[in-house]
């Protein structure tokens, strides 16, 4: 068996960006030069990493139930192991039995610290919740058909972000195989949006990591790794290829008008751009670190996020940013408008989300009841029927949702067992839909609890204008 250092780096960035580290995925991947190797992505199988690391540990096993004198051991005798177990000393050279011996060894105060820590997590787990908060644990919730759902085929690698077009019956959905698609629900092939090589690039990277159309439908822009933005018709005809950013594109959001697209790259620009004109309306260099996400409030003022904890607001015109919203401790993920673009809702992997207002500097409100990174977040659409709720998505496995006035806590949603990496509320407020990395959706009922648990193969979720279908 052989393998080269530049086959375990290729696994390790596909790895990163699989999980979602996309802006840790690119610095690897320019150190690492992984872009220059000879392998062809699209023949490693997504999963690759922990695929390889699993059958290294079932073969640990495997040599850990055989003892010295060749005997296999009682299948009750043999340990389950984890990852951290087979990479220690004792578990290569010794059997379950030998490592049980050692245990039973264990120092008095070992013990002790051992049961502080279980009654700890009983106390924990027996204690009372907040009055506002209601902690809803899905038990039974209703498997969908599978006369209902429709599996999209095509891509030939993993799909990093998906968007239903505001007018039709169209979904665009973006990939690692250097395309976009076009999948249109009344049966017509699938269109492809290949992503050639753009000769302005620094990096021969094409994976699209972002899909945006624009109010009216008419116009899909897309993002790369090879720092260019396009902009399509649903027909799939390419209209212009934006190059400006000297790396890759990680947001686009077009204004209410339609008139300017906004972009936010790792070379810690934003740019807006005149779509008709295929030209930079405004280069704004205002952040230290890359720039993850981008959001309008309007038609000519935006907020934009950063790896350097700040968020900035800028407006057209203005070479400086119009606010300045610090106080996250560490990468801030996303950025968003209340529907009323009043309001400002951030998230940060410091396991906060904040709520700001153009009123003052300082957050209004600093939600912070969740115990791991929040990757994403989203408001409920402005309904004079459902109160406005903002929704959080975390490493913690759990979905909270927040009245925002009061920055209350109202509910925590806990049926996932792996980190939540999208939310997507139904346009009557009434329905939530998860996703996570354990491969599984579920649909909320806001008010009261889960009411779909299914198995799915991806974690972007996009809901219809009339909330009818999910992607």
């Amino acid at each position: 068996m052989t393998f080269t250092s530049d086959e375990v780096n290729f696994i390790v960035y596909r790895y990163l960006l699989e999980s979602g580290f996309h802006h840790s995925a690119f610095t690897f991947g320019q150190e690492s030069h992984v872009h220059q190797s000879s392998i062809n992505g699209t023949l490693i199988p997504p999963g690759a990493l922990i695929g390889i690391i699993q059958k290294g540990l079932q073969y640990v096993e495997v040599e850990t139930s055989i003892t010295e004198d060749g005997k296999i051991l009682d299948e009750k005798q043999i340990q389950p192991l984890s990852l951290v177990d087979a990479l220690t000393h004792d578990c290569m050279f010794r059997s379950p039995v030998a490592k049980e011996t050692t245990e039973e060894r264990q120092s008095p105060s070992s013990v002790e610290a051992i049961k502080t820590k279980d009654d700890a997590t009983k106390a924990e787990e027996t204690s009372e919740p907040m009055e506002v908060d209601r902690h809803i644990v899905a038990k039974n919730s209703s498997p969908i058909s599978s006369d209902r759902v429709t599996t999209l085929k095509g891509h030939q690698s993993e799909v990093f972000t998906c968007a239903w077009c505001p007018s039709d019956d169209i979904i665009a959905s973006g990939s690692s195989d250097s395309t976009a698609r076009l999948w249109k629900l009344d049966g017509s092939p699938v269109i492809v949006l290949p992503h050639e090589s753009n000769i302005n690039s620094i990096d021969s990277n094409r994976d699209v990591t972002t899909v945006c159309w624009n109010g009216d439908g008419s116009l899909l822009a897309t993002g790369s790794y090879d720092g260019a933005a396009r902009i399509w018709d649903k027909n799939g005809r390419l209209q212009k290829t934006l190059n400006k950013h000297q790396g890759p594109v990680f947001a686009l959001k077009w204004n209410k008008k339609g008139n300017y697209l906004l972009s936010g790259g790792v070379d810690k620009t934003t740019i807006v751009w005149d779509v008709q004109l295929g030209e930079v309306k405004q280069h704004f260099a205002l952040h230290n670190d890359p720039v993850i996400d981008v959001d309008w409030q309007g038609n000519n003022c935006f907020a934009s996020c950063s790896t350097d904890k700040n968020i900035q607001v800028c407006k057209l015109g203005s070479e400086k940013p119009i606010q300045t919203f610090t106080g996250h401790q560490s990468v801030v993920n996303v950025v968003k408008w209340d529907p009323s673009c009043n309001l400002l809702a951030s998230c940060s992997d410091d396991h906060t989300a904040k709520i700001w207002s153009m009123k003052q500097s300082h957050c209004i409100h600093d939600l912070s009841e969740h115990s791991a990174d929040i990757y994403t977040i989203q408001w409920s659409a402005a309904n004079s029927t459902t109160p406005l709720l903002l929704a959080t998505a975390s490493h913690d496995t759990t979905v909270r949702l927040w009245e925002p006035e009061r920055g209350l806590c109202l509910q925590t949603l806990r049926k996932h067992e792996d980190p939540v990496y999208s939310v997507a509320f139904s346009p009557d407020g009434k329905l939530l839909a998860s996703g996570s990395f354990d491969t599984y959706l579920c649909i909320w009922s806001v008010q009261v609890e889960l009411v779909y648990h299914g198995g799915i193969a991806g974690m972007v979720l996009s809901l219809t204008q009339d909330g009818s279908l999910l992607h």
